[in-house]
């Protein structure tokens, strides 16, 4: 089994807003995102979408954008990101997207030995930057969520079984600061986390971050030139 991942699709399907809006570089980005992940990943392989999926504002919106989604190969595991206004109802995402799909809310699942865990997440402030009382309030609550995800790995880790963390946020500030998200992946041995959210170029936008022991995968569709990349499990 083999492990892929991308992040922030932004789907738009039924929603009006076209991505090339922010660039030439995303005029058919979706059908470049199918070829790419139908030639590398296969019907026994793994393949992680890092939230921020579609545009749409409801689930009623989605029906086009989920046709994509089951058009790639292989067994797909999905978190919400920040623009994913249509998540709601776990149990009716579930059931709409079917077997084989994992959608991880605060929990984990496992596949073959690897365990999969995961939440959105939130901004990770910067050095002397504070946070107003709201950022403090969903980071606080984001980070039990992802504990609450990593507490389910226990349930169903065995010995030598891999642990990757699914976040949407990136997990630390532009100068890769401990956080409480990088604390919690580090006393629960996560050996690879997956991330997006980030676009463009900005600063921190390296593909692979090593700190503390853990990967740091960040997998925004655009940085990736709109191609999954693989995942590697084996320590530095």
């Amino acid at each position: 089994m083999k492990i892929y991942a991308i992040s922030d699709l932004h789907l738009s399907f039924i929603a009006d807003k076209p991505m090339d809006l922010f660039g030439g570089h995303w005029t058919n980005y979706e059908e470049r995102i199918l070829s790419d992940w139908n030639s590398k990943v296969g019907a026994d392989d793994v393949g992680i979408i890092a939230g921020d999926i579609s545009w749409a504002m409801r689930m009623e919106e989605t029906a086009k954008d989920f046709e994509f989604l089951k058009k790639l190969n292989g067994h797909k595991i999905i978190i919400r990101g920040n623009h994913d206004y249509w998540w709601k109802s776990i149990s009716r995402i579930r059931s709409e997207l079917g077997a084989d799909f994992s959608v991880l809310q605060n929990d984990s699942v496992k596949i073959g030995n690897t365990i999969f865990a995961g939440t959105r997440g939130w901004r990770v402030p910067e050095r002397r930057q504070g946070q107003n009382d709201e950022d403090k309030k969903i980071y606080a609550r984001e980070v039990q969520r992802l504990e609450l995800a990593l507490k389910d790995v226990e349930k169903k880790r065995q010995e030598g079984d891999k642990l990757i963390a699914v976040i949407h946020y990136p997990p630390f500030n532009s100068t890769r600061d401990n956080s409480q998200f990088t604390e919690l992946m580090e006393q629960y041995k996560v050996d690879v986390c997956v991330y997006g959210h980030l676009h463009g170029k900005p600063g921190r936008a390296e593909l692979i971050t090593q700190k503390n022991g853990i990967k740091y995968y960040l997998t925004s569709c655009d940085i990736l030139d709109f191609k999954v990349t693989e995942i590697n499990l084996d320590k530095a």
